[in-house]
């Protein structure tokens, strides 16, 4: 990605701002090397977008969504999801949260690129092993605590504001398990109602399986179609599952101040901590002390092997993946968002993408003109009149009253204006179609950010028009299953096989979501198969198990 050229490059600025930006480049080095990363390759959207993300599942952060909740207009749900491209049919273990990691959403209401809430959850494995049993569950699943469920997980969630003050919001919260399949949970969406847990402010959280609401054809990473945009249109994510943590909060428990009508905009993020993820050196640049100078959840701490360090992050899709050059891909997840202008290759990476000179290259595209200004304000700032050339007021947390104007900090991060009202006909679009209430202003589960990032790389979002030699864009438009009405809005986990997806519909068949028939539909005979014999696996397991009882007896 012609990094070594993007970090030669000539600093512009005065001496101190060169040798600030220099030294952040040396600082994303550093983090680089204290973790013993090294180059490697990357694929798939926010799905595997670092090297040692790819090689840790449990702790990739594949998206992340915040919107205001349309059929709750008082509240914002934001919705985190990790494990990319999980199979439905991936027994007997299946897709468990990682028990030694913490997974944290993140809010910055000021601007600093620091968050003023954090939100983790740390899960707690149980294993019910009565009968010696491998299987995940040895009967039909009807509730959380059913005895035919061998392996469920429960969760801690705190809450800690900028000053490090933490508050225990929940304690052993049930996580919804990985849906196996028809024949062992037949109403997955009764599980998932009962994984739905109120929260003491009046809001409510989600941990558990879901379909995977991203959307596109990843053979963009190959050569851009090969050259031929007639060859997109696939869905490469269709029918794959991923873990989800979603919460719904008021709007004021995310404001600064606590004020949402003073102070509308907020910048979100997810991240995965793991313990002693440093293994050499004294510690990463992104660590910062807990207030007890112990290190916590979500504020990891500078110490040795022993400390929480920051392995993961995603703000905006698509960023590490297609803007951040190669080498820097794993020092940019462990990098903290305050940071990001510090760091001389992410910056000029954004002012000079690589996207635009290959859609030139390949389809005879005129790439826009240099520096890019506009992406600084999609990714960087957000959105306003003072920021730079798209001349509207929209979402940078400038625009908050309460703000410290001079304490502002350029840093990648998902920014919602929450004053927005929900749109009645959203545009997969966003606001390049003209509407304000999806991305880049927050990101709903249907905003097509593939087609709204490659338009907005062609400079869209200066001219205010639609580049027409990309108007289709992936050709990839909607998620593979609806969102539903209702939190956690994600639809239900898909359980057919990956590699029949293509000849089921989406709505129907085997694996149906909402509204769709277990069985209907035509499906293969093999289909068919896999169904009877994982009945009668089951239908085994509870028999050894009364058998084995009755002895006891």
């Amino acid at each position: 990605m012609q990094s070594s050229r993007l970090s030669r490059r000539r600093i512009p600025g005065r001496p101190a701002e060169r040798a600030l930006a220099s030294a952040g480049a040396l600082a994303l080095l550093a983090a680089a090397a204290v973790t013993g990363l090294a180059p490697g390759t990357s694929a798939a959207s926010s799905h595997r977008e670092a090297p040692l993300t790819g090689g840790d599942p449990r702790a990739d952060n594949t998206d992340v969504y915040a919107f205001t909740s349309p059929d709750k207009p008082d509240t914002v749900t934001l919705v985190a999801n990790w494990i990319p491209f999980e199979e439905p049919n991936g027994g007997p273990n299946f897709y468990p949260f990682a028990d030694d990691a913490h997974y944290n959403i993140k809010i910055d209401g000021n601007g600093d690129g620091k968050p003023d809430t954090t939100y983790t959850w740390s899960f707690t494995n149980h294993v019910r092993d009565d009968a010696n049993q491998f299987l995940y569950n040895t009967g039909v699943v009807k509730s959380l605590d059913d005895e035919t469920l061998n392996f469920r997980q429960t969760y801690s969630l705190t809450a800690t504001d900028g000053g490090g003050n933490t508050k225990t919001l929940l304690k052993d919260a049930p996580a919804a398990p990985s849906n196996v399949g028809k024949a062992s949970m037949p109403d997955y969406a009764a599980l998932r109602e009962q994984a739905t847990v109120s929260l003491p402010n009046g809001g409510q959280t989600y941990a558990g399986q879901a379909s995977d609401p991203f959307f596109l054809d990843l053979r963009i990473f190959d050569l851009l179609y090969g050259g031929n945009l007639k060859e997109t249109g696939h869905n490469t994510l269709a029918g794959y599952n991923v873990n989800t943590i979603a919460i719904q909060v008021p709007k004021k428990d995310l404001a600064l101040n606590g004020d949402a009508k003073r102070n509308p905009v907020v910048g979100v993020w997810s991240t995965t901590d793991r313990q002693g993820a440093v293994v050499t050196g004294k510690g990463s640049e992104n660590a910062e002390p807990a207030a007890d100078g112990k290190g916590g959840p979500g504020t990891p701490d500078k110490g040795g092997e022993g400390g929480w360090h920051q392995v993961s992050r995603l703000g905006n899709p698509l960023v590490n993946e297609v803007v951040v050059p190669l080498k820097y891909k794993d020092a940019f997840n462990a990098l903290p968002p305050e940071k990001d202008h510090t760091v001389t290759p992410v910056v000029n990476a954004v002012k000079d993408p690589i996207v635009p000179k290959l859609i030139q290259n390949i389809y005879n595209v005129p790439a826009p003109a240099t520096p890019r200004n506009d992406l600084v304000e999609i990714f960087l700032t957000g959105l306003c009149k003072a920021c730079g050339p798209v001349k509207a007021d929209l979402n940078s947390q400038l625009l908050n009253a309460d703000a410290d104007k001079k304490a502002f900090l350029p840093a990648e991060e998902l920014r919602l204006n929450m004053s927005v009202p929900v749109s009645a006909n959203p545009n997969r679009l966003g606001v390049i179609g003209g509407d304000l209430g999806g991305f880049p202003n927050g990101r709903r589960l249907n905003d097509d950010v593939v087609d709204i990032e490659l338009q907005a790389l062609e400079g869209a979002a200066q001219t205010g028009k639609i580049v027409p030699a990309l108007a289709a864009g992936d050709a990839v438009d909607a998620p593979y299953r609806q969102p539903g009405d209702t939190f956690p809005y994600v639809a239900l986990p898909n359980t057919a096989a990956v590699n029949q997806a293509d000849s089921l519909h989406p709505d129907g068949g085997v694996g149906a979501g909402f509204g769709g028939s277990a069985f209907g539909g035509d499906f293969p005979v093999a289909s068919a198969a896999a169904i009877g014999g994982g009945a009668l696996l089951a239908c085994a397991g509870v028999l050894a198990l009364r058998r084995r009882r009755a002895g006891q007896a």
